[in-house]
């Protein structure tokens, strides 16, 4: 199981399955912290809403980006 913790800030979604209208596969996205989402295997997403909702945290993979990409996401 993958280990999400305060320094992640961004994921690549790999599974969209039952939220095809939310997330992209192969898609970057920024999370925000939620300790106690993870206890139970959720991370907190900004999706394609723009809004932050929970999904399960097996849909993605942590990634570290370059400072210089990180900033686009402000």
């Amino acid at each position: 199981m993958l280990k999400f913790n305060l320094e992640t800030k961004f994921v690549v979604c790999i599974n969209n399955q039952d939220y095809q209208a939310s997330l992209e596969v192969r898609k970057i996205y920024q999370i925000i912290p939620d300790n106690h989402a993870g206890e139970h295997q959720f991370i907190r997403v900004i999706d394609e809403s723009r809004e932050d909702y929970l999904y399960p945290s097996a849909y993605f993979v942590p990634i570290a980006l370059p400072k210089a990409v990180e900033a686009v996401f402000g």
